[in-house]
């Protein structure tokens, strides 16, 4: 499985969550490949799931069953909490 965090530039914020969700998949005991990306990148067919932020989920051409949208860049429970919501409904 890939996953990949998307933010407008790819950059500081990405790279942030892409560092959360490493850490949330290595609580959950999940193997997975994560990658940080701008949202030019968010295609559906280079991840199996995407997380970005609200503000930038609009914008992307991506299926809600490939999409977690977070509201906090910075709540790694919030993360937590829909990624094992996500998990737990695969």
């Amino acid at each position: 499985m890939k996953i990949m965090a998307i933010c407008g530039n790819g950059l500081g914020s990405s790279f942030m969550v892409e560092m959360n969700i490493k850490k949330v998949l290595k609580k959950l005991n999940i193997t997975a490949e994560v990658a940080h990306a701008d949202l030019s990148s968010a295609i559906p067919s280079e991840a199996d799931l995407f997380v970005m932020a609200k503000d930038i989920a609009a914008s992307a051409n991506i299926p809600d069953n490939q999409l977690v949208v977070i509201t906090n860049l910075v709540d790694i429970k919030e993360l937590e909490t829909k990624l094992t919501a996500y998990f737990e409904n695969k």
